[in-house]
Parts: structure tokens; C-alpha cells; sequence
């Protein structure tokens, strides 16, 4: 290895997360703060948080919705041809 290139390594860096949890752990930092961690991840509690998706489906449905009558009403025009 080169010395005097790479960062001070720190054994016993303390991080601690939004949720109050602590943790030591190696790290280039002496002190981390972190927004989650596995003490308050939904992934490892189980808990679900609810996300509003209910307005982009919703977006979704009506578009779809109005691409089918927009479909619907050029397959009728082509259907009523007048006969000569």
C-alpha cells in the first residue's frame, strides 16, 4: 500500500440514527448520523409505512380509461361507413 493516501480508519466510529439507536462500527468518520437504520428499517421491524401511491394509480386508471374510449370511438367510426 502507498502511504499517506488513504483516509484515517477509525475502529470504533460512532453512529447514530434519526431513530436514537447507536451503533459502533468501523469507519472513515469518527462520528456518523444516519436517517434509518436496522432498528427502524420496515424491512427489519415488519412495520409498513404507507406510501401514497393511491394518486398515481389512480392517474394510471384514468388515462388507461381515456385510451380505451379514444380507441373505442375511432373503431366505431370505421364501422358506420356509409353504403353507396
Amino acid at each position: 500500500m502507498k502511504k499517506n493516501i488513504h483516509p484515517v480508519y477509525f475502529p470504533k466510529a460512532k453512529i447514530s440514527c434519526a431513530c436514537g439507536a447507536t451503533y459502533e462500527m468501523g469507519a472513515t468518520k469518527e462520528h456518523l448520523e444516519v436517517e434509518i437504520c436496522a432498528a427502524c428499517h420496515p424491512l427489519y421491524t415488519g412495520k409498513t409505512k404507507l406510501i401514497d401511491a393511491a394518486g398515481r394509480v389512480e392517474r394510471f386508471r384514468r388515462k388507461s380509461a381515456k385510451a380505451e374510449e379514444q380507441k373505442s370511438k375511432t373503431t366505431k367510426r370505421k364501422t358506420k361507413k356509409p353504403i353507396l
